[in-house]
């Protein structure tokens, strides 16, 4: 007699369907399972033989915080590449060492927390490097390509399970998680919705992460927005899960809820569904959601729909099949391939932006490579370790031969005397290995911010000649001749035991800061701790804040790097500086930069290298833009940083062996006087990035020239019902074969609101050989030239002319074309029948959008509770009304009048009622001020009423003085 096989489970029974299996699992788990589940780290559940899984892991540019992987460029280097087959690509190739990296390592995860899609709308932005563009069309895009090479081309099955990051109007580091994104309704449909709509519409996302931010006053984390757009976008069920820290947030830093039990009710009910907190710890999740049950502020069916996301996931990922699905076996990790896509990638990221002809390098030439950067291959938060790696120098090495290239780093020699008449010295020490990394990935403190077994820093009567570089706004790193930097540990001392700058703070920056109340000299900042350097009897540590109990130091310079600079110039036919940032210092997450200028250190190398040798070439490697002057300058590149094989790519496209075809995915502006405030969100209003900005950029959206020439002819227009076909013939008009980067916008000719100057509305690029015409045909529906009627609440096509631009940037056009449009013509707003909601006005001044109420809703304030002023276009109030109806919390004055101008262009005749002229028939009171007493907290709202008399279609004009919340104004009588 033989034991029978016991059954297979439904939910491990791969014939049936995804969602029979889920809904099985479902209950066969305990209340207390499903709540551990909610935890980014879920734990097992061994009595169901179910591992335990994890949220996150990060894989913006290559797997990253698992050790080796292969490094690609920067997210914002692949938006220059505007190539999405190449990201679709490099998508694959990431997803696919994840799963070679899960095999031999179970903590590296397959939920990608990749990629980020916020819009690089102010180039300040610390983050800068995460994005691909600031334009929503080229981010959707490459987002789109990015998750579907993630995702892979099972029908059912998913290779890695990407997530789009971060969910909403995220765009500073400052303040990060307390300040609040305002934005108005045609910014929120027409730009930030945008790139995270068209993405999750194309079916290869698992789900977003909310960002820190608040947006129109409510934290995203507990945001309608996820339920009213994101989970209608899509019949999937989508994971969100949370940034990390972002629950405890929600009453700790921005105070929005009394307790953590209300504050972990409203995210799971706004549709968070994974707790990212208190790192592998959950009991605190747990507790807290337990607590809320108590409460009756949840449901065990929340807690299930909640549980169901995270399962939908992972039965995608194949976890619980027979085999763990098709994608069990395929991971390919550091193969030939792999590094031929790094090489072509950055590559293709590199933009010229110009070029008197000094580029390509001729034959022969005698290179001089100098610079900050020149010997770099810099990594970023997000990188993973280099397997390979290439610096510029050493690609011009590798390409033009070690006897052609000459280099200076340009780094300041400084000897640091101390006020005893001693020095500053670096005792020998051993190797210091790799940076190792603890069991979540995360960089080992211990190793990174500099090791404590390594001998302190002493001071002696000879010192240490130290390299030291000013990386702007006076950070300094301080570098041994041994190549390590000075960094502080936990034990406070001082130490030459970094490899690189890194870490969630970096202990290896300081300042020297005048010493004025202490008689002359400087002090030492250390501006990891805050602290300031001082000498012990054990050693050189950091003391604290004390500026008493601070050692002053004396710099002395033994060398500058400008004289190595110009030495080397001087000798070689051509210059080549490299310059740019470090990722970890003045710009990256949790710090904004704070100016557009290149650092004053690296300005005088620059100066330098050209007053040497005019033939200067500089290569800009930077994460964000910069304002540089190119007067004079023969040729300027840009590219992000590169990965693993950024030198090689270099290397080649200054020899020519490849054309550039990078194209700028943002604007670069002339100077810090052309940026809004970084936390004015309003893109129209305040005229930014290329879609309104009206001055003159320094280099535009879209820009980037090439070796080759491009002739652009034969612009036609077709059109369809719901479409229009845009084709044009583009020609190599060179004897170099290149790739051209063919961009199609559109405009609005005479729109009734604001429109973009002109607007991306599709591009390609193209390989061409030498005298090849190619036909390129753009499909261009009709709902990308509609824009959000906020009189209607929806989009709308309005009727009218349009140009097509088809050309090489946004700022070169080479062949245009109009067209008569139909559309939908516009209607005044019914304000007798529906009044206004204060949030769709049509212009602002000095106002916030902010919440409702903590759940829903918008209201309008003035900025710091001041006066602001919001304009309400073509307002229709019928035969007349003779009272206003405000709905307010708050204390101050709502001022209402009639603007005595004319409705705005493009709407409709005035439908039989007079044209505005200010004053209503029958004389009575054309404006109304209702003052707003103090009652209750800012969500106390009350209705209030005033004599106020209009008739006919005018503009209405609201006043708004004092800390009052305005949510709605209504007409009556």
């Amino acid at each position: 007699m033989t034991a029978e096989t016991p059954p297979v489970p439904p939910f491990r029974d791969a014939s049936l369907p995804f969602a029979k299996r889920v809904d099985d699992l479902l209950t066969r788990l305990t209340l207390d399972e499903r709540i551990a589940f909610l935890h980014q780290f879920a734990p097992a559940v061994e009595r169901l033989g179910i591992s335990a899984f994890r949220t996150g892991q990060e894989a913006l540019h290559g797997v990253a915080w698992m050790g080796p992987a292969t490094v690609f460029p920067q997210a914002v280097g692949l938006g220059a590449t505007w190539n999405e087959e190449l990201v679709r690509r490099i998508g694959r190739a990431v997803s696919s060492e994840a799963r070679a990296m899960r095999a031999r390592d179970d903590r590296v995860g397959l939920n990608l927390w990749s990629p980020t899609v916020n819009l690089l709308r102010h180039p300040l932005w610390g983050r800068n490097e995460e994005g691909y563009s600031e334009d929503p069309a080229l981010t959707s895009a490459l987002a789109t390509a990015y998750t579907r090479g993630l995702r892979g081309d099972h029908p059912v099955h998913w290779r890695t399970a990407p997530l789009l990051k971060h969910w909403l109007a995220h765009n500073n580091e400052t303040a990060r998680d307390t300040s609040s994104s305002s934005v108005r309704p045609r910014v929120l449909h027409e730009y930030d919705l945008r790139a995270f709509r068209d993405t999750v519409r194309a079916g290869a996302v698992a789900g977003v992460m909310p960002a820190y931010n608040l947006v129109n006053g409510r934290p995203n984390h507990v945001s309608p927005y996820l339920r009213e757009q994101l989970r209608a976008w899509t019949d999937q069920e989508l994971l969100v899960c949370s940034d990390a820290g972002a629950p405890s947030n929600l009453v700790d830093s921005e105070h929005y809820f009394d307790t953590h039990e209300e504050a972990t009710a409203a995210a799971l009910l706004a549709g968070v569904d994974s707790f990212t907190d208190h790192g592998t710890d959950g009991s605190l999740i747990t507790a807290r959601v337990r607590g809320a049950l108590e409460r009756g502020l949840l449901t065990e069916a929340d807690i299930d729909t909640a549980v169901r996301r995270q399962l939908a996931v992972r039965f995608r990922l194949g976890e619980f099949d027979p085999d763990l699905g098709p994608y069990a076996a395929t991971g390919e990790f550091d193969t030939p391939a792999h590094r031929a896509l790094a090489r072509e990638a950055a590559e293709a990221a590199i933009v010229l932006l110009k070029n008197d002809g000094l580029l390509p390098l001729r034959p022969g030439a005698r290179v001089a490579v100098v610079g900050l950067l020149a010997d770099e291959c810099m990594l970023d938060w997000y990188s993973g370790t280099l397997i390979h790696r290439s610096t510029p120098l050493e690609g011009l090495y590798e390409r033009f031969g070690a006897d052609r290239v000459e280099f200076a780093e340009g780094v300041d020699r400084v000897r640091l005397r101390t006020s005893s008449g001693r020095y500053l010295a670096v005792p020998a020490a051993d190797d210091v290995p790799e940076a190792a990394r603890d069991a979540e990935g995360a960089l080992d403190p211990a190793l990174i911010t500099g090791r404590t077994d390594l001998p302190p820093l002493t001071a002696d009567a000879v010192g240490t000649e130290l390299a030291l570089t000013d990386w702007g706004e006076g950070v300094l790193t301080l570098r041994s001749p041994d190549g390590r930097f000075l960094s502080v540990a936990g034990d406070g001392f001082l130490r030459a035991s970094a490899d690189r700058p890194g870490g969630w703070v970096v202990q290896e920056t300081f300042r020297l800061e005048p010493a004025a109340s202490r008689g002359g000299g400087h002090l030492l900042k250390h501006l990891g701790t805050g602290g300031y350097v001082h000498v012990a009897a054990d050693g050189v540590k950091v003391a604290g804040p004390d500026v008493q109990k601070a050692e002053v130091f004396e710099p002395e310079f033994t060398r500058r790097g400008e004289d190595a600079v110009a030495r080397a110039a001087a000798s070689a036919d051509v210059v080549l500086v490299v310059a740019g940032n470090d990722p970890h210092i003045n710009g990256r997450e949790t710090e904004d930069r704070t100016t557009l200028r290149l650092p004053p250190h690296q300005e005088r190398l620059l100066a330098a290298a050209r007053s040497a040798n005019p033939a200067t070439v500089l290569a800009l490697v930077s994460a964000y833009p910069y304002a540089v002057d190119p007067t004079g300058l023969p040729a300027l590149l840009w590219t992000a940083h590169g990965g693993q094989a950024a030198g090689t790519a270099l290397a080649r496209v200054l020899a020519g062996d490849v054309s550039p075809a990078g194209r700028l995915p943002q604007t670069w502006y002339a100077g810090d006087d052309d940026l809004p405030d970084l936390l004015d969100y309003d893109v129209i209003g305040g005229r930014q990035t290329y879609l309104y900005f009206e001055g003159t950029p320094l280099f535009p959206f879209g820009h980037g020239l090439s070796y080759a020439s491009f002739a652009y002819t034969d612009l036609q227009v077709g059109r369809a019902v719901d479409a229009l076909t845009v084709t044009c013939t583009v020609t190599n008009t060179s004897a170099v074969t290149a790739e051209e980067v063919v961009q199609l916008y559109t405009r609005a000719v005479a729109p009734s609101v604001p429109r973009p100057r002109r607007e991306l509305a599709a591009h390609r690029r193209i390989l061409l050989a030498p005298g090849t015409p190619t036909a390129v045909t753009f499909d261009l529906p009709l709902t990308v030239l509609e824009f959000w009627d906020v009189s209607q609440g929806r989009r709308r096509l309005e009727p009218g002319a349009y140009e097509l631009l088809v050309g090489a940037s946004s700022e070169d056009i080479r062949l245009g074309a109009t067209v008569e449009l139909d559309g939908e013509p516009g209607t005044y707003r019914p304000v007798r029948e529906h009044g206004l909601d204060a949030a769709d006005f049509d212009e602002q001044r000095d106002t916030a959008i902010v919440d409702r109420t903590k759940s829903s809703g918008d209201a309008v304030t003035p900025v710091g509770g001041g006066t602001g002023e919001l304009l309400y276009r073509g307002c229709d109030f019928g035969p007349g009304v003779t009272e206003v109806v405000v709905e307010v919390s708050g204390e101050g004055v709502v001022e209402i009048s009639l603007d005595g101008s004319p409705p705005a262009r493009g709407f409709p005749p005035a439908q039989g009622f007079p044209p505005a002229q200010g004053l209503p028939p029958g004389g009575g009171p054309a404006a109304a001020e209702v003052p707003v007493g103090r009652a209750g907290g800012p969500y106390a709202y009350r209705t209030l009423t005033a004599a106020f008399t209009a008739a006919g279609v005018h503009d209405v004009r609201l006043g708004l003085r004092g800390p009052v919340r305005l949510a709605h104004v209504g007409f009556s009588g």
